[in-house]
């Protein structure tokens, strides 16, 4: 693995970790875009489903404590592990180029909605019915890109969780999906022991700077670092688009 490569994972995760220490949630929404505008989409899927696990894991057992729809959460879960085996099927099958374009139409997709909807609610029984299509939606996001944020975060915003059950509904699914994504992914031969490696590695710059993320936050007004976000996906976006 060359140099270039591992400072571009270690970047990658580093913006991750800001992300995820500021909102609890959020870093494959930058690290696996970050990472595709230079690498091949595979390899940054792959790289990531290691810490991507690791991480949720460990908010999963923190906040456990702290749900109360339990019936939604599995129903959300089962439905996201279907969507990653299905995602993940899809990633083996397309070119690295179309996977690129595709990807960067979803985070534009997600910038748009992101603008468009900022107050948008949904109350918890209409979130129950479509717990099941969001989460395979989600699931197949994730199986795909690496990503289920444009599908997942939206709609459990929506919902309006209290902060701790929002994380740990959110740690679970994501969890789960990476449990299907992984071994799915070695069975396809998509993930490797220099992805396992590097995403190890990755752990440390991802943990690391999450509470970079924290203390920015706290500095300026969560309004002001969302649109820093969607400017920073905006530019990725934009760059996976135009050849490289």
């Amino acid at each position: 693995m060359d140099t270039q490569t591992l400072l571009i994972v270690g970047f990658a995760f580093a913006l991750g970790g800001i992300i995820k220490g500021a909102t609890g949630a959020g870093a494959p929404l930058i690290a696996v875009p970050v990472m595709s505008s230079f690498v091949d989409v595979r390899f940054a899927v792959a790289v990531f489903v290691l810490p991507n696990l690791f991480t949720n894991l460990i908010q999963a057992i923190i906040y456990r404590r702290d749900l109360t729809q339990r019936w939604f959460l599995i129903i959300l879960c089962l439905s996201g592990g279907v969507g990653a085996f299905a995602g993940s099927l899809m990633l083996y099958q397309a070119s690295s180029m179309l996977l690129e374009k595709l990807l960067a139409f979803v985070v534009l997709a997600y910038i748009g909605f992101r603008a468009l909807k900022p107050g948008w609610q949904l109350s918890i029984p209409i979130a129950q019915k479509l717990s099941a299509p969001v989460g395979f939606i989600a699931g197949l996001l994730q199986g795909l890109f690496g990503i289920s944020a444009p599908a997942s975060l939206p709609f459990l915003n929506a919902i309006k969780f209290p902060r701790k059950e929002f994380i740990v509904i959110v740690s679970c699914l994501f969890t789960t999906m990476s449990v299907v994504q992984l071994p799915t992914l070695v069975r396809l031969d998509l993930l490797t022991y220099e992805h396992l490696y590097l995403g190890g590695l990755a752990i440390l710059p991802l943990v690391s700077c999450m509470p970079i993320g924290g203390f920015l936050l706290r500095q300026a007004s969560p309004e002001v670092f969302d649109k820093l976000i969607l400017l920073v996906l905006f530019c990725v976006a934009l760059r996976l688009l135009l050849p490289h």
